[in-house]
């Protein structure tokens, strides 16, 4: 994979939403890392937050979806690991101001919380959207650093 790659993972309860917005990412030609799963059978939302951190981390992507019921269990587990910057969002305004103001690396939704469309555009908008850096810059390195003083 490349740089440009877009990691894509989910458990369960998002894996409806996963695979629609992994087919609209390749559509539009991007470079896509599916990493798991593979169905609709339970599974536990943090080993897929963990492969989207190790993914980025690597280099093996340069930014991410997660989903899972709510986003919020899935995006904690990538947080986990302090090259991510996941944030669960809600609407294209949540994924612009993620990108904007806190450089985030990975965008989370919750399948059961979003309506597809929805999510569509919000992913269309964070990918688009540059980070506005300047006086953000401070705050975002703290956020690597594990939010010292």
């Amino acid at each position: 994979m490349t740089e440009s790659a877009i990691a894509v993972a989910s458990d369960h309860a998002g894996f409806d939403l996963k695979e629609i917005l992994k087919r609209d990412l390749q559509t539009a030609g991007h470079e896509v890392l599916d990493l798991g799963t593979g169905s609709t059978e339970s599974v536990d939302y943090p080993d897929f937050g963990k492969a989207m951190a190790e993914a980025i981390a690597s280099g093996r992507a340069e930014r991410g979806v997660l989903v899972c019921g709510t986003g919020i269990g899935i995006s904690i587990a990538a947080n986990r690991n302090p090259n991510v910057r996941a944030a669960v969002v809600h609407d294209a305004t949540s994924a612009r101001l993620a990108r904007e103001h806190n450089d985030a690396n990975v965008v989370a939704f919750g399948q059961r919380l979003i309506g597809v469309e929805v999510a569509r555009e919000a992913l269309q908008v964070f990918l688009k959207t540059g980070w506005d850096g300047g006086r953000h810059v401070r705050r975002v390195e703290k956020l690597s650093k594990g939010c010292q003083r």
